[in-house]
Formats: C-alpha cells, sequence, structure tokens
C-alpha cells in the first residue's frame, strides 16, 4: 500500500544492509532521518577510525536532505549518538563545517549508546524545508 504524500528517500552508495528501511522519509515539508551512519558511499562501508566516520556521517545527512529536496539550512535538528563518551570532540569539526553560523545552527543532542558493527557515530536528523 502506497501512503500518499510520504516517499522513501535514499543516500546512493549507502545501506542499512539487509534491512529493508529508508535512509529517511519526507511527509509534506518534513524529513526525518532513519540512523545515518559514518559510512563511506563509495564503498557503502565504515572507516576504522572515529574521525572519518563523523565525516562521512555529515556528508551523508547533507546527502539525504539534499535527496529529500531540501538544505542544510533546513535541518532544525541534530541527534548524535556516539559509541563511548570520549568521542564527543569529533563531532564539532564536522558541525562547525556545516554550520558555521553560530546565529543558524540547528539544535542538537549526544547520547552515548551501544552502536553495531564497528559503529562509533551515528546521526539522526529532522528538517523541515520552507519558511
Amino acid at each position: 500500500m502506497k501512503y500518499e504524500g510520504k516517499r522513501s528517500i535514499e543516500v546512493p552508495g549507502v545501506t542499512h544492509g539487509q534491512t529493508p528501511i529508508p535512509m529517511g522519509a519526507r511527509k509534506g515539508n518534513f524529513i526525518f532521518s532513519s540512523g545515518i551512519a559514518g559510512k563511506d558511499p563509495q564503498t557503502d562501508t565504515l572507516p576504522e577510525d572515529a574521525q572519518s566516520q563523523a565525516k562521512f556521517a555529515f556528508q551523508n545527512m547533507r546527502t539525504l536532505v539534499e535527496a529529500g529536496g531540501g538544505t542544510v539550512n533546513d535541518i532544525v535538528r541534530v541527534t548524535v549518538f556516539l559509541k563511548d563518551g570520549s568521542l564527543r570532540p569529533i563531532v564539532n569539526p564536522p558541525w562547525l563545517e556545516m554550520f558555521p553560523d553560530p546565529e543558524d545552527r540547528p539544535a542538537r543532542h549526544a547520547q552515548i549508546v551501544d552502536l553495531p558493527g564497528g559503529m562509533q557515530i551515528q546521526l539522526e536528523v529532522i528538517a523541515v524545508l520552507g519558511d
């Protein structure tokens, strides 16, 4: 059954493996993501180091929002899931690169969780398109 007005969004080269879920969904002017891993979109694999995972996670978040018809300026909330609290500092460089204006940053919250399969960072995003 197709739900009118809602559509799945995928990030080319980044999958959830065999799990039949999209990377995100758009309904009206809202975009909601599933978990966005720091996978390299060229290989669909996780780098071993946390900094590379963070870089790719933010890149994949941008790609998702753009694939849904938005821009990073439409992002209103980012939830960051980290394997370990000591990884918090790796989030700031890609964050500041994506959101350099302190007057125009989305809300952000971090949680420490037991991420699977070598994953050290995962993002979730909510975007509201247009004003």
